[in-house]
C-alpha cells in the first residue's frame, strides 16, 4: 500500500476508535449500540451517538472506515491524499449515516460498473468509497417503505447495486460541471443521482418524514477528541517529514487545490499531516469558542475536513470560505452553533479552490451562497446524500466558474 507513515497512521486511528468504542461504554453497550445502528434510518441528520451510545457509533465508525481501508489494499492501490481522504471521510460518516450494511451494496455497485465496460475496481476504488454518501438510501428501502423484510431486504440491495453501478458516468460528469472548484464531487454525483431516487420513491407514495437526532450533551471525551488527534498528527507530521515539514507545510498554503491536488504526492507526507493537523485543531477550536455541540456529525464532519486536508483543503484557501459562511450566517439570523450553520461551516471548506484559485473576494462570496443553498438542497433529495454540503458546493461551484469563465473570455475580446 506504499506510504509507510499512511499505512501506520490509519492503522493506529482506527484500531484506537474501535478499541475506544468498545471500552467507553463497555463491549455488551458497544455491541448492542452498533447492532442498533445497522436497523436504524440513516438519512440526514441522524446522530449515531445520539441513537446508540458512544461505543457502539464509535464501533460503526471504525468497521465503515476499516472496510475501506481493506477495499484499498485488496484492490493494490498506494496509500495517497485522495485514499487517506476517503477513509478519514467514510470513518467520519460512520458516525452518522454509514454502516457496514448500507455501504456495501453502493461499493459492489461499482464494481459491477467497471466489469461493464472492462475496467480494474482500482480504477474506480475513489468513486466507490465516496459514493458510500448514498448509504442512506439502502438504508431507507430496507427499513423504512414499511415493506415486509423478504421484499425490503432484496430491494435495499437491488437499489445499493444500480446506485453504485450509475455512479462512474455521473461522477465524471459533475466534474466537468464545476472543474474541479468543489472538492466534494462525490457529494454531487450522490445528490444528483438523489434527486431521482427520492422523486420515485415518492413518485409511489411514500412522504419523508422530518426527522432531527443531534446529540447535546456535554461530553469531555467527545469535545478533546478531535484537537488530540490533531496533536498527534502534528507529532507525526514532523516523525515523517523531520526538520523539512515547515517549509513543505508552507508550500501546500501556496497550491490552490483544485482537483486533484494530491498533497501528499506533490509536497510530502509530513507538510500534508501538519496541514491536517492545523485544520482539525482550527477549525475544533472555533466551534468550542461559539458553544457547539461535539456529536456524531461535527466530529464526523472534523475528521473528513482533516482527511481532505491531503486532497485540497488548505488553511489558506479556507478560512475565507468559512468567512463566507460565517457572515451569512449572521446576516440571515441563525445562530452560528445551530446544526445547520455548524455543518456548512465545517464542510463549505469543499468550496476552499476557489479562493485558492481566484482570490479571497471570491472565496468570500463562495461561503455566503454555499450557505444559503445547503440550507435548502438536502430536503431535496430526502436526506439520502449524506454529502448534502458537497451537493450544495458543486452548484455553488459551477455558478461561480461560470460566471468567472464568461467575464475572462468576453473581457478579452476588447
Amino acid at each position: 500500500m506504499g506510504n509507510k507513515h499512511l499505512l501506520f497512521f490509519l492503522f493506529f486511528f482506527l484500531g484506537s476508535l474501535f478499541l475506544l468504542g468498545l471500552i467507553i461504554e463497555g463491549p455488551e453497550s458497544a455491541l448492542k449500540g452498533f447492532l442498533y445502528i445497522q436497523t436504524h434510518p440513516a438519512r440526514l441528520i441522524n446522530d449515531y451517538i445520539e441513537t446508540a451510545g458512544m461505543g457502539g457509533a464509535m464501533v460503526n465508525a471504525a468497521l465503515v472506515g476499516a472496510m475501506g481501508f481493506a477495499l484499498i489494499a485488496l484492490t493494490k492501490v498506494i496509500l495517497s491524499g485522495p485514499t487517506f481522504a476517503a477513509v478519514m471521510t467514510m470513518t467520519g460518516f460512520g458516525l452518522f449515516g454509514k454502516t457496514p450494511l448500507n455501504i456495501l451494496p453502493i461499493i459492489l455497485g461499482v464494481y459491477l460498473a467497471a466489469l461493464l465496460v472492462k475496467k480494474r475496481m482500482k480504477d474506480y476504488l475513489i468513486i466507490a468509497l465516496f459514493g458510500t454518501a448514498l448509504g442512506p438510501l439502502v438504508s431507507a428501502l430496507a427499513w423504512e417503505l414499511g415493506f415486509q423484510p423478504w421484499i425490503a431486504l432484496p430491494l435495499a440491495l437491488l437499489g445499493g447495486l444500480v446506485t453504485g453501478f450509475f455512479l462512474p458516468p455521473i461522477a465524471v460528469s459533475m466534474l466537468h460541471l464545476h472543474q474541479g472548484y468543489n472538492l466534494y464531487n462525490m457529494g454531487l454525483s450522490c445528490g444528483f443521482f438523489g434527486l431521482f431516487a427520492a422523486a420515485i420513491i415518492r413518485g409511489f407514495g411514500h412522504q419523508y418524514q422530518g426527522q432531527m437526532s443531534w446529540y447535546q450533551g456535554d461530553s469531555l471525551f467527545l469535545t478533546l477528541m478531535i484537537p488530540v488527534l490533531s496533536l498527534i498528527m502534528i507529532i507525526w507530521a514532523f516523525i515523517a517529514g523531520g526538520g523539512k515539514t515547515l517549509k513543505r507545510f508552507w508550500e501546500i498554503q501556496k497550491i490552490p487545490g483544485r482537483l486533484p491536488s494530491d498533497f501528499i504526492d506533490m509536497v510530502s507526507t509530513g507538510g500534508a499531516f501538519l496541514n491536517s493537523g492545523l485544520v482539525g485543531l482550527i477549525a475544533s477550536t472555533y466551534l468550542w469558542l461559539i458553544g457547539a455541540s461535539f456529536n456524531g456529525p461535527v466530529i464526523g464532519g472534523l475528521l473528513t475536513i482533516m482527511g481532505f486536508a491531503a486532497f485540497g483543503t488548505t488553511l489558506k484557501n479556507s478560512w475565507p470560505v468559512a468567512t463566507g459562511v460565517v457572515a451569512a450566517t449572521l446576516a440571515t439570523g441563525n445562530s452560528l452553533n445551530a446544526p445547520g450553520p455548524v455543518l456548512a461551516f465545517i464542510f463549505g471548506t469543499t468550496l476552499g479552490p476557489l479562493a485558492g484559485e481566484f482570490g479571497i473576494p471570491v472565496g468570500l462570496a463562495a461561503g455566503v451562497i454555499h450557505f444559503l443553498m445547503v440550507m435548502q438542497t438536502g430536503a431535496w433529495s430526502g436526506g439520502m446524500n449524506l454529502y448534502n454540503n458537497g451537493f450544495a458546493g458543486g452548484l455553488t461551484a459551477a455558478l461561480i466558474v461560470s460566471v468567472i469563465q464568461w467575464y475572462r473570455t468576453n473581457r478579452a475580446q476588447f
